[in-house]
């Protein structure tokens, strides 16, 4: 694994997200109220809607526009709806985010 230093825990707000731009799209990077954080495409499946601008519950995020939810874990979607999201190795180290930067390039571009 290439490991990406992509921030510190403390630019992603607790329940919330921000966004690192790569070659092949957006990944969002989600912190739980536990700071735990997760990596995961920033795109639903439903409609597109950005889940960097979600609600972070537990370790699940909630599209903004038509309340999907997405296991951040797994990236399958809960209840009734169908559907997956990217997600990607993600780890932290001293506070700071480490994102696997070959995992995200092996994603194909949308």
């Amino acid at each position: 694994m290439s490991w990406i230093d992509i921030g510190h825990i403390d630019d992603v707000p607790l329940r919330g997200a921000r966004l690192v731009r790569t070659e092949v799209g957006c990944v969002a990077i989600f912190r739980t109220d536990t700071a735990e954080v997760f990596a995961a495409s920033n795109t639903c499946p439903h409609k597109q809607g950005p889940l960097s601008e979600g609600i972070v519950h537990g370790q699940k995020v909630t599209c903004p526009l038509h309340n999907w939810v997405f296991d951040l874990n797994t990236g399958e979607a809960q209840g009734a709806d169908e559907g997956r999201i990217d997600t990607y190795p993600v780890r932290l180290e001293d506070g700071r985010i480490l994102l696997d930067g070959a995992a995200v390039s092996r994603r194909s571009a949308a």
